[in-house]
């Protein structure tokens, strides 16, 4: 299919869920979700994160579902973390946490903790028990292992049956039964990838295969005789891609590859978001069944019903391709220096020399970042999102400099309530070495920058928390990252802000 064709079918396409409430319009469509019982659909496609491939394969219904809903190409981690494998991948969209809480770092399974961190369908059970939760896979460790045997229905499909007769269970069951939330995984994509990998034909016509079997399972939601009552949410996601000769597991960008696809619930038509990541996915689930996730369990995840605004992910527009670096790849725009209104980067006190991309505090996206220097565990940078800031050391370090880095990120300056309590929040991912340092300060009213945290040793894919004792008249507070160091390593910050109590 020519990518015009593919461009008209996505503008023209109502098909979907989605699509229905968009066609009577939006006043029906918010009131027809006021009464109507929620529903979760989660079709996994094992292998098939290569958007970009699916993109060029002929796949009418999963473009029907980005033309009535999100599209949210994103990546994974890699080793140390977690391999770019099934079992990580799985445990990861299915607990909504990364590798660091729920344990599971390949497929061997070993350190897994879903007593901690439940599959979200367990989750519906001990939050909703009159709720029906069913999940069936054609790879039998995802219902054997990380679905727990509190979910109503689980079923590992026999090799004999494979995704025809996985998918022939969903269809069965969404037909003669009444589910609330479902899971299904599919394997086939998978295996294509690995047999000819995923620049081959055979991978193209995996993925048109996989895209027919999940249209059967959405006419099977649409027969429904109750369909008028429900709310389904259908969620599409993969738990890893593949290079293109083949194979999966290591760091390169084709094996970290996934996205997220989701459409109904009331989510937006014709949406493409940057700020997803695959831990969304249980959260999302979750937020449309009304259920809040245990406060003492909590979900790395945010709900695609709810996006949080950032100041750095306002630069996508500015930003470019590769100056200096050379592993990045053509054609991809990835880094700016020019930091967010409000924002200011001090480097005064900045040696000279080095590589353009990183001389100083600069913005970035994973993809630029982890290709221009993959397999140094910047692909674990896991809880930021879109684009993020980078104090980069070692990379600045690749062409000839003078004196050392010394770069300063300076916020807005955001309001507070003197002697009331606040809090300043953000993902930090540090990776120490020798004499670098990195320190985060606090000044008030725009007085003397006072240090509340200091990193001298690994703080890998941190969500910080930093309790301000903000001083009796004070007003405003703006908060400093300071990075110094020579040819050491890093230290990326994201998701920055400030709030009361």
């Amino acid at each position: 299919m020519s990518e015009l064709s593919r461009r008209s079918l996505l503008v023209g396409a109502t098909a979907g869920l989605a699509g229905a409430a968009l066609a009577a319009g939006p006043l029906a469509a918010v009131a027809t979700a006021a009464v109507r019982t929620p529903k979760v659909l989660f079709i996994g496609l094992d292998g098939a994160g290569r958007l970009d491939r699916v993109r060029d394969a002929d796949t009418p219904v999963l473009d029907s579902l980005m033309a009535a809903g999100i599209t949210a190409p994103t990546s994974l981690y890699a080793s140390p973390m977690a391999r770019t494998e099934s079992a990580p991948g799985w445990s990861t969209l299915l607990t909504g946490v990364w590798p660091d809480k729920h344990g599971v770092r390949d497929n061997s399974f070993s350190g897994a903790d879903y007593g901690s961190y439940p599959d979200f369908l367990t989750r519906v059970e001990r939050a909703r028990p009159a709720l029906r939760t069913y999940a069936v896979a054609s790879w039998a460790p995802i219902t054997e292992r990380i679905v727990s045997a509190e979910v109503d229905t689980r079923v590992a499909t026999p090799s004999a049956e494979y995704d025809k007769g996985t998918t022939a269970r969903v269809v069965a069951e969404l037909t003669g039964g009444n589910p609330d939330a479902v899971f299904v995984q599919l394997d086939n994509v998978d295996h294509a990838g690995h047999a000819s990998g995923a620049a081959s034909r055979a991978y193209l016509d995996a993925l048109r295969a996989a895209d027919a079997q999940v249209g059967e399972m959405l006419t099977a939601v649409k027969a429904r005789a109750s369909y008028a009552a429900e709310d389904w949410l259908v969620l599409i996601s993969a738990d890893h891609g593949h290079t293109d000769a083949g194979g999966h597991g290591g760091n390169s960008w084709g094996e970290r590859q996934t996205f997220v696809l989701a459409s109904g619930g009331g989510l937006p038509a014709r949406t493409v978001r940057e700020d997803v990541r695959i831990v969304d996915v249980a959260a999302t689930a979750l937020r449309h069944l009304g259920i809040t996730a245990d406060p003492a369990r909590q979900l790395d995840g945010r709900p695609l019903q709810t996006p949080a605004a950032d100041d750095f992910d306002a630069l996508r527009p500015k930003l470019t391709g590769a100056v200096d670096e050379t592993g990045v790849g053509a054609g991809v725009l990835g880094f700016t220096r020019t930091p967010p209104p409000g924002w200011s980067v001090d480097n005064s006190a900045m040696g000279g020399g080095g590589i353009t991309e990183w001389r100083g505090w600069s913005f970035t996206t994973d993809e630029f970042w982890t290709r221009a220097a993959p397999g140094q565990q910047r692909e674990s940078n896991v809880r930021a999102r879109g684009v993020f800031a980078v104090a980069d050391g070692d990379e600045w370090s690749d062409a000839a400099t003078t004196g050392t880095f010394d770069s300063t990120l300076v916020s807005p300056a955001w309001p507070v309530q003197g002697g009331a309590p606040a809090t300043l929040s953000f993902s930090s991912h540090y990776l120490q070495e020798g004499a670098q340092r990195a320190e985060v300060l606090v000044s008030y009213d725009d007085g003397t920058p006072v240090p509340v945290r200091t990193y001298t040793a690994d703080a890998v894919a941190r969500a910080e928390t930093v309790a301000l004792d903000v001083p009796s008249g004070a007003r405003t507070v703006r908060v400093r990252f300071r990075y110094t160091g020579g040819n050491n390593w890093y230290w990326a910050v994201d998701g920055v802000k400030v709030t009361a109590g």
